[in-house]
């Protein structure tokens, strides 16, 4: 399995409109984060998380050759905001492509995308295939056990997933007891953590260490950032082992 981080940034991304704070004027490449997605590479098949507002510019500056697969771990813009976006793919596979989500995610996007599901067909349409999946209940993609598994995002069940060693989560604040084995004996595991002040809805700093602490995965890397963070060296310099913070750009072998 091959890993690349799309993004790592939160709904905003870094820099944010109009903000002069020193994260956002930065020159530093790592601390200009769009939109947090990520994309896998497994036997030969491209797997992409989520599909948020900047992914037409993330899969070219990745220069993804195929996309294979989509699975979304809810319904919010940030992370479905692009999803018109398969399109070119679409045409060069001459396929359709399968997204993979919740039932309540999966409604979002057949409204927001309507004219992708329903109607007469159109030409330069995304060619999609909705498949609704369950937590804690595995599903087969390309061969390759993955395992759907809920965190709450306050009020909002968000899904995580176990795909062999890698375990992903993103937008949570709170992960339900029945969800913990799937977070242990994880080679790599990649986290949000949003800022490092507490916040409603998503895990601060020390929140997510503690997640790490707990779950004791080989390596950790944290996403979903915002500029309230600090600037990437000065925080990386400061985590424990075995965590990072994740970058744009970032890859790795699995």
């Amino acid at each position: 399995m091959k890993i690349h981080f799309l993004g790592t940034g939160t709904s905003q991304g870094i820099p944010i409109l109009g903000c002069t704070c020193e994260v956002c004027r930065s020159s530093d490449p790592r601390d200009k984060r769009l939109r947090t997605s990520l994309a896998l590479s497994i036997r030969d098949k491209i797997w992409v998380i989520d599909t948020g507002p900047d992914f037409r510019y993330q899969a070219f500056r990745a220069r993804l050759p195929t996309v294979d697969a989509i699975l979304f771990t809810h319904a919010h813009k940030d992370h479905t905001a692009g999803l018109d976006d398969v399109r070119p793919f679409n045409y060069l596979q001459n396929k359709r492509i399968p997204i993979y989500g919740d039932a309540q995610t999966l409604q979002q996007i057949k409204m927001e995308f309507a004219y992708a599901f329903d109607g007469p067909p159109y030409p330069g349409i995304p060619q999609l295939t909705p498949w609704e999946i369950e937590p804690y209940v595995p599903f087969s993609l390309h061969g390759t056990e993955v395992i759907p598994f809920s965190v709450m995002h306050y009020k909002l069940p968000v899904l995580g997933f176990r795909i062999e060693k890698l375990v992903y989560i993103t937008d949570a604040s709170f992960i339900p007891e029945a969800s913990w084995e799937y977070l242990y004996e994880a080679e790599v595991l990649i986290l949000n953590a949003l800022r490092k002040e507490p916040h409603l809805s998503h895990f601060h700093l020390e929140a997510a260490i503690e997640v790490v602490r707990k779950a004791r995965p080989k390596r950790a890397y944290f996403v979903h950032i915002s500029h309230l963070m600090g600037r990437h060296a000065e925080v990386e310099a400061l985590l424990p082992p075995p965590i990072h913070l994740a970058y744009d750009g970032l890859e790795m072998a699995l």
